[in-house]
């Protein structure tokens, strides 16, 4: 793990709804920027909604390049894809299922016939399919943009404190036990690290203390463990940036 990632920006919007504006015109900018394919790997919970309910409308939906863009998840809860706890049901029900996307651009973490071990090998023999190899490269990432929240505990993905995943160096994908002992699959450092920028994402007064504690670096923080290859941003409304 690096000591610290290319380089950092903070911004700071008024409140949730300005940070959305804000979060989906800077990545319809980078997509629309991109010549090629364009990975995004998207985070769940309920701060990243507005997000993307702005994705799925206009301007952005008449802007963003669907057809070059691959979706793909930082984590996900053990559970059938329709099932109301499911991220791929929240990205999908809030703007994947009402923008251009082709179908062979989603890439969802599998959860059908298979145990959450199996699961975690399935996504990640995707991920290196789409990579192209099975070694990460720092002049190569994985994703373009990866989006991250942070918990009230300081975790992010399914990447929970005080956890023997938080030191996986190797694999890409792992299946862990998340609150409540409920099987997920999670992405890893080296892979969340494999991005050209990383942006958290954080509202709330709720979040306040424990974004300090991230951005200082406090290693007991799952979230600030993230080191990317490219640029970390930190995306937070007033009432979580205010000290």
């Amino acid at each position: 793990m690096r000591d610290a990632p290319a380089s950092v920006h903070n911004h700071v919007l008024g409140d949730a709804e300005a940070l959305a504006r804000e979060v989906a015109e800077w990545l319809c900018v980078l997509a629309e920027a991109s010549r090629d394919k364009f990975a995004i790997c998207l985070c769940g919970g309920s701060t990243p909604l507005p997000l993307y309910r702005l994705l799925a409308r206009p301007p952005i939906a008449s802007r963003f390049p669907w057809d070059r863009v691959h979706w793909f998840w930082g984590d996900e809860r053990f559970v059938p894809h329709r099932d109301s706890g499911s991220n791929y049901r929240m990205a999908m029900d809030t703007f994947l299922s009402q923008s251009r996307v082709p179908p062979g651009n989603i890439h969802a973490v599998p959860t059908h016939n298979l145990s959450p071990v199996e699961a975690a090998a399935e996504y990640e023999a995707t991920l290196m399919q789409y990579y192209g190899t099975q070694t990460l490269s720092a002049g190569h990432p994985l994703f373009d943009v990866t989006l991250l929240g942070i918990g009230e505990d300081g975790h992010t993905a399914s990447l929970f404190p005080g956890q023997p995943s938080l030191e996986e160096g190797v694999r890409w994908a792992i299946a862990v036990a998340g609150p409540q002992s409920q099987p997920r699959i999670t992405l890893t450092f080296p892979a969340l690290d494999s991005s050209r920028d990383v942006a958290f994402i954080a509202t709330g007064k709720a979040k306040r203390q424990i974004l300090l504690r991230a951005q200082s670096g406090d290693r007991a923080i799952p979230a600030a463990r993230v080191r990317p290859v490219g640029r970390l941003h930190w995306f937070a409304d007033r009432a979580a940036a205010s000290g």
